[in-house]
């Protein structure tokens, strides 16, 4: 069976209703341009980048006296990835980028990792690192790393996490020391560093979350590094891969244990001010939320469609199995679950464009953990559309499920984002962006269904907004509300996507049948909790 390929009608179809209108404006960008470009890239990932999915699962990512090799092909095909400007889609022309919105890199997104997730973790973390330094680094430091890193000649990573510490960042020992140079001497230990060193760049550009003499205890402490692994005099600064972790999935991605400072020096740059570096690093870390959001509807998709190209060509009792009622059940499950992901990733991608930033922060835990959840969902329930085969190593299903599992663990875990949502974005203003959102997305030919389903969050709303004082119930019902809120808004769109086009009519009908009555299941867990 044929490998990957890139869903380019439903993309198409999704940003055809969006009202991108503005968007394409302010980057004077035209529908034509941008469907070239997906065209292009699509190309590109289904015909570089995933022929070396299996390879990259097999040969796996290696160390060898503290320096990490990657599996055949991948330093070739990332060179070509960044030549071809792939790298840059959405950032400022004045650093190399190609300055397209962010609608239509997350677009991009989903397929790189479709193609190939543990490539795309690469690129990911390095546009991480990017919008950070273009949000809070100083001009020196923007001149110094955004053009390697924008063109990809550099890539970036994200070092947060201590063995100690977990998720509760606050408790890092990681130190920094000021120098009378004004750079800082970096000593202390990070895990879980993706793409903490590889051989596909001649330079790695950390972002390291470390705690200078004095500071205060606890995440208000905290401040932020830029730690290059070259110097700019090509001699390596005294950062040292430790060790790769042994992974369930994604094993072509090198995640690393650092040591920084075992020799006492490892020269870092201090990004704005101290103590304040938490801040700044959430600049990244939400945009990695949203990308792991997409990530793992790339993956999601590549299951998807694998699965309907066996249940087409797969006969029993006389006829296709995608002919069987149970069989064509699950297949239009996991496209209803794949549809509203991407819908509502999309959504969030554009609202980051046009600046309504209250409401892509609003979605951001949403995209983040209904879409991991339900892409590791669509794994499960195509490896059951294939039977036996499906079990094994011969098809690509139990890759794609073992490789998409962690995005429901990293960025934040998923009861991390569920609580996020309740207690800082709901809470925070007594819900009225949520409720302007809703207001923004139900159009005026919303159906009946989609109407009930509406009140029914909205109801909940209100219930959790009354609830603020109760932060345990209200933590309790966190993840059934994420789950609503997932389905309320999605639906919308869907509603949408479905007036304006015939062709979703019918997997729409399944929706509205199949997946949004579970607003009332939710309804009545929360009203037990309460």
């Amino acid at each position: 069976m044929e490998q990957y390929r890139v869903p380019l009608e439903d993309i198409k179809a999704i940003l055809g209703v969006l009202d991108l209108s503005s968007v394409y404006e302010a980057k004077a960008v035209s529908e034509e341009l941008v469907s070239a470009v997906l065209d292009e890239a699509a190309k590109f990932m289904e015909r570089e980048l995933a022929p070396l999915n299996a390879l990259g699962d097999q040969q796996q990512a290696s160390i060898s006296d503290g320096k990490v090799t990657m599996p055949a092909g991948f330093k070739d095909a990332y060179s070509a990835f960044a030549q071809q400007g792939w790298n840059g889609v959405p950032f400022d022309p004045e650093y190399g980028g190609q300055g397209l919105p962010w609608v239509v890199s997350s677009a991009i997104s989903e397929m790189i990792s479709g193609a190939n997730m543990a490539f795309g973790l690469c690129p990911l973390l390095t546009q991480g690192a990017i919008e950070l330094l273009m949000h809070h680094g100083s001009d020196e430091q923007k001149q110094r790393y955004l053009p390697n890193l924008v063109s990809g000649h550099w890539t970036g990573t994200m070092c947060l996490t201590e063995p100690q510490a977990g998720s509760d960042v606050g408790a890092l020992t990681t130190k920094a020391t000021k120098t009378d140079q004004g750079h800082y001497l970096i000593k202390g230990q990070k895990i879980f560093i993706t793409y903490g060193h590889h051989d596909m760049t001649d330079n790695i550009i950390h972002m390291v979350l470390a705690r200078v003499e004095g500071a205060p205890e606890g995440s208000k402490g905290i401040s932020l590094f830029i730690v290059p692994q070259i110097h700019e005099d090509n001699t390596e600064n005294d950062v040292r891969v430790v060790s790769l972790e042994h992974k369930l999935g994604i094993h072509a991605s090198p995640t690393c244990v650092m040591a920084f400072g075992d020799e006492d020096r490892c020269v870092g740059y201090l990004v704005g001010e101290e103590n304040k570096g938490l801040a700044y690093m959430f600049t990244m870390m939400n945009n990695a939320r949203l990308a792991v959001g997409v990530q793992a509807i790339g993956v999601g998709q590549a299951a998807l469609g694998y699965a309907k190209a066996f249940a087409a060509e797969r006969v029993q009792m006389g006829v296709s199995i995608d002919q069987h009622p149970d069989v064509e059940r699950m297949l239009k499950l996991m496209e209803c679950q794949t549809m509203i992901s991407r819908m509502l990733a999309l959504q969030m991608a554009a609202f980051m464009d046009e600046g309504k930033d209250e409401l892509a922060a609003f979605l951001t835990p949403i995209v983040k953990s209904y879409s991991s959840e339900a892409a590791f969902d669509v794994c499960s329930t195509a490896m059951q559309v294939l039977g036996g085969i499906g079990y094994t190593e011969e098809v690509p299903i139990s890759q794609y499920l073992r490789d998409c599992r962690i995005a429901m663990i990293y960025e934040g875990t998923n009861g991390i984002q569920a609580q996020d949502l309740v207690f800082r974005k709901l809470l925070r203003d007594q819900g009225e962006t949520g409720v302007s959102l809703i207001e923004l997305l139900e159009g005026s030919d919303i159906s009946i269904s989609q109407q009930e389903a509406l009140k029914i969050y909205k109801d909940v709303s209100c219930l959790l907004v009354k609830k603020s004082n109760d932060t345990k119930i209200l933590a309790a019902m966190a993840h059934e509300y994420l789950q609503m809120s997932a389905l309320a808004i999605g639906g919308c769109l869907f509603d949408k996507l479905s007036n304006n086009n015939e062709n979703y009519s019918e997997l729409h009908a399944f929706f509205q049948s199949y997946m949004l009555p579970q607003m009332v299941l939710y309804k009545t867990r929360i009203e037990q909790y309460s």
